[in-house]
């Protein structure tokens, strides 16, 4: 490895035009790309799984289900990205500025496809219990699918206008062979800040503290009035259990959300990421990368219909002739 002194290069041979190499200690670059794999292959598992799971079974194929889906399928293309990433560890980047502008923009319009599914799990969940009687009316699994279709959609047109400059010239930013820098202008990083962070946020906070207060008080009026509720009712107040129980576990789900990303968003806002210590910048990213693997997690922890579809995918039932019609529930 040709070298000045202590500096080592990404590429030896381009002695003027190479990047050098981001100097850590050789364990700590082992512990990182030892956990940002076992990170990415865990997260893409896990989410295949949801995403055989809701898709098989045909007991799933509910209107939540739907968005959880399109959840888990933007986690899994997560992991997959997240494999790559060891590719920069670095500060290297060795696959080329076509390859440097394809990973950046898959990126972006992936975590804003999350992003975008967390809004429409709150507004799935707002309905729900602010609206009982009109949910199965509103929320159709027609009126989902397309809404789930202009999420992703709206991702990769708004994403491809933040970074178009970099989609048209690839590498026109980056200073040196083996940089992977994104860099968009002022008036596009504010776009791109409101639309992907401020305001997604914002909706999911507010609706989701309209749910926890109706939640509460249905909690409460439920725990009441159960010793008196009539036989033919039973089977309603089941059904409001249920809908509190998914308001919970998705509450969790976002909560977690946020608890991931803040941190990643704010380091962004607030801090000049060249002046920063790189292991806070890998932590936070690190961080925002976590969340694609601890929903389906929280999915195993509280819903007993995703622990049963586990067991039958592990143990391959699922290619058996109508095991979609299996019972979950």
């Amino acid at each position: 490895m040709e070298a000045f002194g202590d500096t080592e290069l990404c590429f030896p041979q381009l002695l003027n035009t190479s990047c050098v190499k981001t100097k850590r200690p050789h364990v700590d670059t082992m512990l990182t790309n030892v956990v940002v794999v076992s990170l990415s292959l865990l997260t893409v598992f896990f989410n295949l799984l949801v995403i055989i799971s809701v898709s098989h079974f045909k007991q799933l194929h509910t209107s939540t289900n739907i968005l959880l889906l399109s959840l888990a399928v933007s986690d899994f293309f997560i992991g997959l990205l997240l494999f790559f990433r060891i590719m920069f560890i670095d500060g290297c980047w060795l696959l080329g500025d076509n390859m440097c502008t394809m990973y950046q923009y898959l990126d972006y319009v992936i975590t804003s496809t999350s992003v975008g599914n967390m809004v429409l799990i709150s507004l799935d969940r707002y309905v729900a219990i602010c609206y009982p009687l009109h949910y199965s009316i509103k929320v159709t699994q027609k009126r989902v699918k397309i809404c789930v279709s202009l999420c992703w959609t709206f991702s990769v047109i708004f994403q491809s206008l933040i970074l178009q400059d970099i989609l048209k010239q690839p590498g026109r930013y980056n200073s040196c062979i083996g940089d992977c820098n994104v860099f968009i202008s002022y008036i596009a990083g504010v776009a791109d800040v409101i639309f992907s962070f401020i305001l997604p946020i914002t909706v999911i906070v507010v609706l989701y503290t309209r749910v926890f207060v109706v939640a509460v008080s249905q909690a409460r009026a439920m725990r009441s009035h159960i010793a008196a509720v009539a036989l033919q009712c039973l089977t309603k107040v089941t059904a409001k259990k249920s809908e509190l129980k998914a308001a919970r576990t998705l509450g969790i789900v976002i909560a977690v959300f946020l608890m991931c990303f803040c941190p990643f968003y704010i380091v962004a806002l607030t801090g000049d990421v060249k002046f920063m210590n790189p292991s806070h910048i890998i932590f936070v990213t690190m961080l925002s990368y976590c969340n694609a693997s601890l929903n389906p997690v929280i999915y195993a922890l509280f819903y007993p219909w995703f622990k049963k579809s586990i067991k039958l995918i592990l143990a391959l039932r699922i290619l058996q002739p109508d095991s979609c019609e299996t019972n979950l529930l």
